[in-house]
């Protein structure tokens, strides 16, 4: 390996690392909103019952959601380091503001702009990660990117902790300034993959993106290259599926252990975001090397390995559902979250092998967009199931019975080996 190759395979995993936080500080946020309801409700009285607080939480997922294909697009046709570093700007304002907010329109305002800020990083930070890293390491990379997300989504239980020793809007405005300190380190670290002049689909290398590929792209064809493909639909439907599951114990899983097992605002929200991210941050390390492994046997290794991560969902969640006991609810909790890291970390190693580099943020942008408007519309459902006195169970059972049909849904797909580099 030449010295140039060398500098730049260590940079790939710089790229990793610089993004690491990132990615923990848009998730922390996420998570930290479910853990302090009940401080939030008690501050501000005009969000009158927990529907509200549903509709709170899903309008950050819808206008999230409806901008990921943008800005997915966008970095595809632009500059991904640049809208990776103007979504965390755009972000600390908007978590600093959440933490001064005085009434129920102030607070959806606030969510909608986390939602705008959002959009424009996951798509831009996996597509990234993916031009510098190759088919040997693309998803242990980005398996290691995926734990600062279960390692932001574990440290926003402490911040029932924050609520009960301090005040919840303390929870905003601290990490909103600390946002705004890391965008001024990655203006300086951070840079987007080496460009230079286009080569044939095959002969693709990682960290290398054709110079006429970013700037002759147009939406139109963009949108024409992905959804004519019956691979991109399936995986669109897949990417889905188990995500009405992940949103369910993102968004309500603490109201659900402190209701259950009479835990205080606290430890449920500790309860809640720690066994199950603690088990998600090793279930995305390990289901990237597993998925590399598979890899060197069978171009379908990484689709095993998803569907494989997508079945431990089923009994995790059943279990959770009629949990007797705390014990119970834990070990579906950890087994939960180990399915759900082989899931999370394979999805855009999946892509890669469907679609271009060049379409590869929208792609994701695209899956995004339909997963997560299903997981708004999953949230607001929960929401009115507490205000009309439906079981918790219901809700798990009927995710548990999605994620086994989206589990037998992904070995459909035939990737493209013949005209696309291993991914």
């Amino acid at each position: 390996m030449n010295s140039g190759a060398q500098k730049l395979s260590s940079y790939a995993w710089w790229v990793v690392a610089l993004l690491w936080p990132v990615v923990l500080l848009n998730y922390l946020d996420r998570q930290m909103l479910s853990t302090v309801r009940a401080s939030i409700r008690a501050d501000i009285p005009s969000i009158a019952n927990d529907q509200d607080f549903g509709t709170l939480m899903a309008t950050f997922m819808w206008v999230y959601a409806l901008l990921s294909p943008v800005g997915g697009f966008i970095a595809d046709r632009f500059n991904r380091r640049w809208a990776i570093i103007g979504s965390l700007f755009v972000w600390s304002a908007v978590t600093w503001l959440t933490g001064h907010a005085q009434t129920y329109s102030q607070m959806l305002t606030c969510r909608a702009l986390m939602g705008v800020s959002e959009a424009f990083y996951i798509p831009a930070a996996l597509a990234l990660i993916a031009d510098f890293h190759s088919d040997t390491t693309r998803a242990k990379a980005i398996g290691l990117h995926q734990t600062g997300l279960y390692a932001g989504l574990a440290l926003g239980g402490i911040g029932g902790y924050i609520a009960e020793q301090s005040s919840w809007r303390n929870c905003f405005t601290w990490f909103g300034a600390a946002g705004v300190a890391y965008a001024v380190v990655l203006m300086f670290a951070l840079r987007d993959a080496k460009k230079s002049s286009p080569s044939p689909p095959s002969g693709e290398r990682a960290g290398v993106r054709g110079q006429s590929e970013t700037k002759n792209i147009k939406f139109a064809e963009t949108f024409r290259a992905l959804w004519s493909q019956p691979a991109f639909w399936i995986l669109v439907i897949y990417f889905t599926l188990p995500a009405i599951a992940g949103w369910v114990t993102k968004n309500w899983l603490p109201t659900y252990l402190a209701d259950t097992f009479n835990l205080k605002e606290g430890p449920a929200g500790l309860s809640a975001t720690g066994y199950i991210q603690i088990a998600s941050f090793i279930g995305v390390l390990l289901g990237g090397v597993v998925a590399d492994a598979w890899m060197r046997r069978t171009n379908r290794g990484r689709i095993y390995t998803s569907a494989l991560g997508v079945l431990l969902l089923v009994p995790a969640l059943l279990l959770l559902g009629y949990a007797w006991t705390l014990p119970v609810a834990i070990v579906a909790m950890i087994l939960f979250g180990l399915g759900w890291g082989f899931f999370d970390c394979n999805n855009m190693p999946i892509l890669c092998q469907i679609a271009r580099s060049e379409h590869r943020a929208t792609g994701y942008g695209f899956m995004n967009l339909v997963s997560i408007s299903v997981g708004a519309g999953a949230t607001v459902a929960l929401g009115w199931m507490r205000d009309h006195h439906v079981k918790f169970s219901i809700a798990f059972a009927v995710s548990a019975a999605v994620a086994l049909f989206s589990a037998a849904l992904i070995l459909l797909v035939k990737p493209k080996t013949d005209n696309f580099e291993k991914a």
